[in-house]
């Protein structure tokens, strides 16, 4: 069986370059929750690149402490030259959150699904503050748009084993509320351009294509351009997104 770092193992460059990014307002929601008289602490756990960070970091005070941990070390090192200033961590982010008190935010960007959940909840309200936030974000494509989403997730319930497009279907907002006061959910609807050749690229540094390529080899790369080139309009296809993100605040 791979290792937990194995899924993203030389696929940090495509990652970096293609993974959609988050709407800024959704982290400005739980920059508003915290406080305002004191240098904040905050942790980003399954950080990646540091895509979550290029919407929060320019949110925070110049001095708050940030934290990002994540398994794959291509990752972090993208991640560190991006953000010298966050100190960046390889390990297991719920033995990592251990390794905290008081801290101010935790975010889970795009990572939740990955974790052992009940896990994670129990290390980020120890690590947390009383009243600190967790904060759980995730962009999801929007299958509701049918066309290109509709059709990209046919093919992959087509051809990457064991794959269904209900995957994330995690009641997050009732999860959290197991653990944390006052969950509260917002969302944001949004597309992303991409060329043709991005969205192959995107479409590769994902743990479902890569094991549709495991499968049946680069004929599923063949497919995902065939499908992007049929949906492509002005030199782009556009891929709707709805981004959802849920703030518990721990208990007081």
């Amino acid at each position: 069986m791979a290792t937990p770092s194995a899924k993203f193992d030389g696929l940090a460059d495509s990652y970096e370059r293609t993974r959609p990014r988050y709407p800024v307002e959704l982290f400005a929601h739980a920059v508003g929750l915290l406080p305002t008289d004191a240098r904040p602490t905050v942790v980003d756990v399954g950080a990646g690149t540091g895509i979550a960070l290029e919407a929060l970091l320019p949110l925070l005070p110049a001095e708050a402490d940030v934290h990002a941990v994540d398994v794959s070390g291509e990752m972090i090192e993208l991640g560190r030259q991006k953000f010298p200033a966050v100190t960046w961590a390889k390990g297991n982010a719920e033995q990592h959150l251990a390794t905290f008190t008081g801290v101010d935010l935790v975010t889970a960007a795009q990572s939740y699904q990955w974790l052992d959940r009940p896990a994670f909840r129990a290390a980020a309200a120890s690590a947390l503050r009383p009243g600190g936030v967790c904060l759980v974000i995730q962009n999801n494509r929007d299958l509701t748009a049918g066309g290109l989403a509709a059709d990209y997730e046919d093919l992959l319930e087509e051809l990457s084993p064991f794959y269904s497009r209900g995957f994330r279907a995690i009641d997050v907002e009732g999860e959290l509320a197991t653990t944390f006061d006052e969950v509260r959910r917002a969302e944001q609807a949004w597309r992303q351009p991409l060329t043709v050749g991005e969205f192959v690229t995107m479409s590769s540094s994902s743990t479902q294509a890569q094991r549709a390529i495991a499968a049946v080899g680069v004929q599923f790369l063949r497919r995902v351009r065939a499908l992007a080139a049929r949906h492509e309009k002005d030199g782009h296809v556009h891929v709707p997104y709805i981004t959802e993100a849920f703030y518990g605040k721990a208990h007081a």
